[in-house]
């Protein structure tokens, strides 16, 4: 007769929160850098940031079959100070330059031209519509102000890691 040990070590296991307990979290990053129209860097920022409600619900949605969430698609700027679900002084919103998931790890980016957006820019969002100041925001950051003139290009990379 063999005696397993299987219910013991799976009693252990479980015991200690192993085995069946996981936890999932969604992280961002962004990295804002201002060129002058010399394509020189003149300011360079990294901020750790919020993802909203609705950005946690945009992402939960879109592993259904049919999302009824549209995907983010948009980034804005602002004077101001992030609310829950917009920008507090949107000053412009453009479309991605780019959107690449590599594993777990979605990464947008954002120009802001010259003309685009100028003045303290002290917040940031990414959007899933293309009119400013519509919700839904699901990122947002505020940042010490970062002068951008008629003449600068701003250049802002996000990164959503699902963890």
């Amino acid at each position: 007769m063999v005696k397993s040990n299987a219910k013991l070590t799976d009693e252990i296991s479980m015991g200690v929160n192993k085995g069946m307990a996981s936890a999932l979290g969604i992280y961002a990053n962004m990295h804002v850098q201002l060129f002058d129209d010399n394509g020189k860097l003149k300011d360079e920022r990294f901020i750790k940031n919020t993802v909203t409600t609705a950005g946690k619900n945009g992402v939960a949605n879109q592993i259904l079959a049919a999302p009824s969430i549209a995907k983010m698609g948009w980034m804005g700027i602002g004077t101001g100070t992030p609310a829950a679900t917009l920008l507090g002084a949107e000053v412009a919103r453009v479309a991605f330059d780019s959107k690449v998931a590599p594993a777990a790890v979605v990464t947008v980016v954002a120009t802001f031209g010259a003309g685009v957006g100028t003045g303290a820019i002290t917040e940031a969002g990414t959007f899933n519509i293309a009119t400013a100041n519509t919700v839904d925001m699901w990122m947002s950051a505020s940042f010490s102000v970062v002068n951008k003139t008629a003449l600068d290009s701003v250049v802002i990379t996000w990164t959503l890691t699902v963890a």
